[in-house]
């Protein structure tokens, strides 16, 4: 079973070269694919700089978003199974494994990684954490699921379920809407911990309340209207 590990990246200078390293490590069959989201801070010197076959790299040639670098990631991978990797530091390719097994064993086709359930974590923003769960709240209503953490970033997907959704955000609100879309289509879903190791905006964290209120928007918009 061959993995792609999907990872985009914007300005992640500091920890690109860390992040690759550390998913090499992995001992899976993988591919990874990055898409440089026009990184300015010299992030995209260095993947051009790395030898051939090393990575599958697409460059964006203006700032579109994590939405935008995910689906041309998705049309891209060509692998059984697909990953999704922030360019940070805060999810650990360590847990790669733990993700694929549920689907290599058939009994998922979507493993979501969920930073509450006892795995070593960051502790950080008190409001993040209530926002989080108000919004994994409002999804489970609207979904009828029982996530525990929809917006963990560590994500894994059958190729095929991911390559059936239709998907038009471009920004962080990916996530709920990728999220909408598989439980729309009455998939296997599971659910295993994950370590975290959450950074503070002094080192580069991008996410702010406003993606909140825009996540918990396109959970009424795909979820409700669609």
């Amino acid at each position: 079973m061959k993995v792609s590990v999907l990872v985009p990246c914007y300005n992640e200078a500091d920890t690109i070269r860390e992040i690759l390293k550390r998913i090499k490590a992995v001992p899976l069959e993988k591919e990874i694919v990055v898409v440089d989201d026009c990184s300015t801070d010299g992030t995209r010197e260095y993947l051009q700089s790395l030898p051939p076959g090393e990575i599958t790299l697409v460059m964006h040639d203006r700032n579109r978003g994590k939405g935008a670098s995910i689906r041309d990631a998705i049309k891209t991978m060509t692998g059984d199974v697909a990953i999704f990797q922030d360019a940070d530091l805060e999810y650990d390719p360590a847990d790669y494994p733990k993700l694929v097994k549920p689907i290599g064993d058939g009994k998922a086709d979507v493993v979501v990684g969920t930073r509450f359930s006892g795995e070593p974590r960051a502790v950080l923003f008190f409001w993040h954490a209530r926002g989080n769960k108000l919004l994994t709240l409002f999804f489970n209503m609207v979904a009828n699921t029982n996530l525990e953490d929809m917006e963990c970033g560590l994500k894994a997907f059958r190729a095929g379920v991911l390559k059936g959704l239709t998907l038009r955000s471009e920004g962080f609100e990916i996530e709920p809407e990728l999220m909408i879309g598989v439980a729309r289509s009455n998939v296997r879903i599971y659910e295993v911990p994950v370590s975290y190791f959450g950074r503070t905006y002094a080192e580069g964290k991008k996410i702010t309340w406003w993606d909140g209120f825009r996540a918990g928007f396109t959970i009424l918009r795909f979820g409700l209207f669609r």
